[in-house]
């Protein structure tokens, strides 16, 4: 073999699964058939779990450089009054960060890409497009053709993952089909600098004008995103000039300080693919699922995707465990996204109303069904997007029961004296963890599974380095969310995969990675 694993395209989501596979020592061979970042902003949302999964790489605090976190998201009627609102500055889910962010794509890129420098076993080929593959019971011979000189070469590896995006190559090559809808209405993606003083409207909005739906919002670095729905009969060319794109984001921002960096007209869509593993090739991102941007996710999908198939295949690949174990990935993975997808249309279809009876009927309601407190706080707090589980899979029991398939929470712990408090995962590792307010040496000692890190979990006001013995690390639960946790789960220990969902809360529950019996 020449590699463990190539990773077609290196956009976010093929660059972030190469950082994580060169954390997890996974040779890696990334093709790309640019050769630069991409310069356009297209990307421009992500959520806290993004952002939890980019700190497994080891990269948070350099992608989440100036991210804009809105403190709130308003859905306005026609003439600008809202109807219903989201306190983002209100809601904590508990995974260490603010529940939206957005950022810009070009700084992403180019921030994922720096990262892959770190490992010698990850190498990146720009220039380089997919033209075949073909699989045997031991690899993927990879057929590559040089974009700039045509020079055809191949690179056996044991597995491939097709991060290459909505016109995916690796799916076409693994004979993979889509299925699902795309939607007939055009959009107007209007992305630009805004000099000082030139913000009109600093609010993210969604704009339900049954005439023209839109969506606006500051963005990261002084951008604004502005959308705009396109009416019958309104040509790209027509609504991408100058003077068209002045008149629709002076609203919003002022034209004379506004210098537009893209101006382009999409359609959305979806699909999903029928299976997202061909024996050795897996899908990931877009390539996988496409989905409406109504809440934000199609690019958060993609990350969770990384997140979730990167230590199965580095467990897979040290012998660990067995292949099988990567038929977990689509279990695992697909319900959270069709779910997200579901939600996304629903939410359009809020969005979009194009009539203006519909319009005001759905203004109304809106507003009088939140004085129902508890409608209000589901609204308010962003209760409607689907949780991060796992249903069924490498899971104790295989199927989710009490916290077992939830995501376990970050919060901030101090680890020894007057050290500053970090979050969570800066401690647990890259792997496995062990953790609870009963770990000790003797824990780690019974611990039969995968190598894994040990954390005792003092209370708020403890100090770290009492002596669990060796082994073990001691944290203190600085902000008290821990020591909540288990008290609420009856739990005294909780078992983690890499991507942070609990495997178990028992180290006796049996699973697909406890040993078999003797």
């Amino acid at each position: 073999m020449d590699t463990d694993v190539v990773v077609v395209g290196c956009g976010p989501v093929g660059a972030l699964t190469a950082n994580l596979l060169g954390v997890r020592g996974v040779r890696t061979v990334v093709v790309e058939r640019g050769t630069a970042p991409h310069g356009q902003p297209r990307a421009f949302s992500c959520d806290d779990e993004a952002l939890r999964v980019y700190q497994q790489a080891g990269l948070r605090d350099t992608v989440a450089a100036d991210m804009y976190p809105p403190p709130v998201v308003e859905y306005v009627s026609g003439d600008g009054r809202p109807f219903a609102t989201i306190a983002l500055d209100e809601v904590d889910f508990g995974l260490g960060s603010e529940p939206l962010h957005f950022f810009d794509q070009p700084w992403l890129e180019a921030s994922l890409r720096g990262g892959l420098d770190r490992f010698e076993h990850v190498e990146l080929r720009t220039g380089v497009e997919l033209t075949g593959l073909d699989q045997d019971a031991a690899g993927v011979t990879v057929r590559l053709r040089d974009t700039a000189t045509g020079t055809d070469s191949t690179v056996r590896a044991r597995y491939v993952l097709g991060c290459d995006g909505a016109r995916s190559t690796t799916r076409a090559a693994a004979g993979i089909e889509l299925s699902g809808t795309s939607y007939a209405e055009p959009w107007l993606a209007v992305s630009g600098d805004v000099q000082p003083g030139g913000v009109r409207q600093p609010t993210t909005r969604f704009v339900c004008d049954w005439r023209r739906p839109a969506f606006v919002s500051p963005g990261a670095f002084g951008t604004h995103r502005l959308e705009f729905m396109l009416r019958a009969g309104e040509s790209p060319e027509e609504m991408t000039k100058p003077e068209t794109l002045d008149r629709l984001v002076a609203p919003y921002v002022d034209p004379a300080r506004f210098t537009v960096t893209r101006a382009v007209v999409y359609t959305f869509h979806h699909l999903v693919a029928t299976r997202w593993r061909a024996g050795r090739v897996f899908l990931l991102g877009d390539a996988a699922h496409q989905m409406p941007p109504f809440l934000g996710q199609g690019l958060c999908s993609g990350l969770r995707d990384a997140a979730n198939l990167t230590w199965k295949l580095a467990m897979v690949l040290e012998g660990a465990a067995g292949d099988e174990l990567l038929d977990s990935y689509e279990t695992e993975r697909r319900p959270h996204t069709e779910e997200m997808a579901v939600t996304s249309v629903r939410l359009g279809r809020v969005f979009l109303v194009r009539n203006r009876v519909a319009a005001f009927l759905r203004d109304t309601t809106l507003r009088a069904v939140q004085a129902v407190p508890r409608v209000r706080r589901f609204v308010r707090h962003f209760e409607f997007k689907p949780a991060p589980v796992v249903r069924k899979g490498v899971l104790a029991g295989g199927l989710r029961h009490g916290a077992v398939g939830t995501m376990f929470p970050q919060p901030r712990v101090t680890t020894a004296g007057d050290a500053p408090p970090v979050r969570l995962d800066d401690v647990l590792g890259a792997g496995f963890a062990v953790l609870g307010p009963a770990v000790t040496t003797a824990t780690a000692t019974a611990w039969t599974g995968p190598p894994a890190t040990f954390l005792r979990v003092l209370p708020p006001g403890s100090r770290a380095g009492t002596g669990s013995g060796p082994g073990v690390v001691e944290v203190v639960d600085a902000e008290g969310i821990l020591t909540a946790w288990f008290a609420r789960h009856r739990a005294e220990v909780a078992v983690l995969r890499p991507d942070r969902f609990v495997y178990a809360t028992a180290l006796d529950e049996p699973g697909p990675l406890s040993p078999p019996p003797a």
